[in-house]
């Protein structure tokens, strides 16, 4: 499990390198070109700001809260699955290998963060309407 997780973290920062100068280079161009304006179109908090996106990003300490709390509870479920872990013995429980080697605890984190972002977006639904 870690080699993958190592190999995927790997993988995400040579793809960011590579897009941070490919997209300096054609900003160059652009800027070499004479398109002043255009320049910043390459920025993706510049192009993909709406009028829309404003109005849903109208909370945001209240998404992060949310997720946080959220994933807060996750890791107390993980936790309560494995009490033997919590006890100092580390090395003598077969549940704590399996727990090491289980997607489980992932798959718990990843489902109460994405129940955070829900709530989130029926918070701000129900708001939008009133």
């Amino acid at each position: 499990m870690n080699e993958v997780l190592m190999a995927a973290v790997v993988f995400f920062g040579i793809f960011q390198i590579f897009k941070s100068f490919t997209d300096f280079l054609l900003k160059r161009k652009i800027i070499k070109a004479g398109h002043f304006e255009n320049a910043g179109i390459l920025d993706q908090k510049v192009a993909s700001v709406t009028t829309e996106n404003q109005e849903a990003n109208k909370y945001p300490s209240l998404k992060w809260g949310l997720v946080a709390f959220f994933a807060g509870i996750g890791f107390i479920i993980i936790n309560q699955m494995s009490p033997e872990l919590g006890n100092g013995d580390y090395y003598e429980s077969s549940h704590r290998n399996f727990m090491e080697n289980s997607l489980l605890p992932f798959g718990i984190e990843l489902v109460s963060i994405s129940f955070g972002f829900i709530v989130y977006f029926l918070i701000v639904n129900f708001s939008k309407k009133k």
